[in-house]
């Protein structure tokens, strides 16, 4: 667990420390270039560190063991952070879109050259940022690297978007071409729909995470075959297995022998447990409940407290 949110931590890091850094070369390039998409995809890596900030509280949270008022742990505490990052995304992409039209009625100039070199060298930076997270997010089982590794994706994309439009602008002054002066802040406008898409995107899958989302059957087929291995079970009558952020909580009702005694019942209730708990990194925690075997399966439920 140790080792999970040190390298977790590391991730969020990289992206603290690589979006001050790219935010801050974006903006100054941006005001001295005269370019207001590069301006607008600087605000958008500013909003990336506030994004992993929030992913680096979150891990931290999601790694406090359980609690009297939290008795399934606090994992939910990633998908939380996923929201804001969310939430926090989409309220740069309307500024940046706002501030694009504004622009649009204001005179326009040809951007410098060197605004071409920034939106390049942000591209490749950030594009190595999101595959550095993606993959780390994914395996750790992390949905706030995960979302974050998504922000750093949509910089790329806003940064070529900024790159075409800078690119245009610069051809329309040289070439007096004044129409293409306003595919710069068009450029702008276009990286805010691409924001806020990914921002709708990112919001919608961290909601449906946090609302105790249960795997489909095809996805606990692992967890049926490790129980029915266990010597003594005899049915598996439920299985929910949930997600809990970046672990699971399992509950499964088994069908044992009727004439069995509870004390027999019992451990292999504590089998079942003992064999999701070894083979499967992710199952956090199992409650068992021990059903006497019969063909309808209307027989009372009793459960074990581990």
């Amino acid at each position: 667990m140790d080792n999970r949110l040190a390298k977790a931590q590391f991730g969020a890091w990289v992206g603290i420390v690589g979006n001050i850094a790219l935010a801050a070369a974006k903006l100054i390039i941006g005001l001295v270039a005269k370019s207001q998409a590069l301006i607008a995809d600087a605000v958008h890596s500013a909003s990336d560190v506030v994004g992993s900030v929030a992913v680096l509280i979150g891990l931290k949270a999601a790694e406090r063991p359980p609690d009297e008022d939290h008795p399934y742990g606090h994992g939910k505490a990633e998908s939380v952070a996923a929201i804001i990052v969310s939430v926090l995304l989409a309220v740069v992409g309307f500024e940046i879109g706002s501030s694009s039209v504004k622009s649009l009625f204001t005179p326009l100039v040809a951007p410098s050259f060197i605004a071409v070199w920034a939106a390049v060298g942000s591209m490749i930076v950030k594009e190595w940022m999101f595959r550095y997270k993606y993959k780390l997010g994914k395996e750790l089982n992390s949905p706030s690297l995960i979302a974050n590794a998504w922000e750093h994706r949509s910089d790329v994309f806003s940064s070529f978007s900024a790159l075409l439009g800078i690119g245009g602008a610069i051809l329309g002054g040289r070439l007096d071409i004044p129409w293409l002066l306003y595919l710069d802040p068009l450029a702008g406008i276009f990286v805010s729909i691409l924001v806020l898409k990914m921002a709708y995107s990112l919001l919608k899958e961290s909601i449906h995470n946090t609302l105790d989302h249960v795997l489909h059957e095809d996805q606990t087929l692992g967890l049926r075959r490790a129980i029915e291995a266990v010597e003594g079970v005899m049915r598996i009558d439920s299985l929910r297995a949930r997600e809990h952020g970046h672990y699971q909580i399992v509950d499964v009702k088994i069908g044992v022998h009727p004439l069995i005694t509870v004390e027999e019942g019992h451990r292999i209730g504590k089998q079942v447990k003992q064999t999701l708990m070894n083979q499967f990194s992710d199952v956090r925690d199992v409650f068992i409940h021990v059903n006497p075997y019969d063909e309808t399966n209307e027989a009372p439920v009793t459960r074990l407290h581990e």
